[in-house]
């Protein structure tokens, strides 16, 4: 049938799903036992408002279902690729360290934690492996540098502490 034909009302507009996190390709999806726990709490989340949608509107009903079946779809993936790596005490920066450091010369303490894609979040500290800071500070000692390359610039990041917990 022509598009002529067809009505406005009758058009769905394309379901935008957000992805998840990048994960480089060819990067092994690493997580810590928390973000692994965190992944299986959004999926049980995801499925129980699946199984509780209330939409009135038939077409409305239809794009919440397609739109929380798309975020499972890309979940499951992840959940799937997910390699869960232990925190092992190291005397160097590894996936799971919380890290403090100092920019050279002498700037204020900071302190992150390197983890998984999808439970990096900056506002908590919480770095993915796959950062630039965390990739120039992984195999690092205490006292040691690391180059952190920004463009152009290149900073000195001074490792004060490492520390691992479960």
């Amino acid at each position: 049938m022509s598009r002529g034909f067809v009505k406005e009302d009758d058009q769905e507009e394309a379901l935008i799903i957000p992805p998840r996190a990048a994960l480089p390709k060819g990067e092994i999806n690493y997580v810590t036992k928390n973000g692994l726990a965190a992944l299986k709490a959004e999926k049980l989340e995801l499925e129980n408002e699946l199984l509780n949608l209330t939409e009135i509107d038939e077409r409305e009903l239809r794009r919440s279902k397609a739109i929380i079946v798309g975020k499972l779809q890309l979940l499951n993936e992840r959940l799937l690729s997910a390699r869960v790596l232990e925190n092992t005490e190291s005397d160097e920066v590894r996936f799971g360290a919380t890290v403090s450091y100092q920019i050279e010369p002498n700037s204020k303490l900071n302190t992150i934690t390197i983890v998984g894609v999808d439970e990096a979040d900056v506002k908590k500290l919480k770095i993915a492996f796959t950062a630039p800071i965390a990739k120039a500070l992984v195999g690092k000692k205490v006292g040691e540098i690391a180059e952190l390359k920004l463009g152009n610039e290149t900073r000195l990041l001074k490792v004060k502490e490492i520390r691992y917990t479960n």
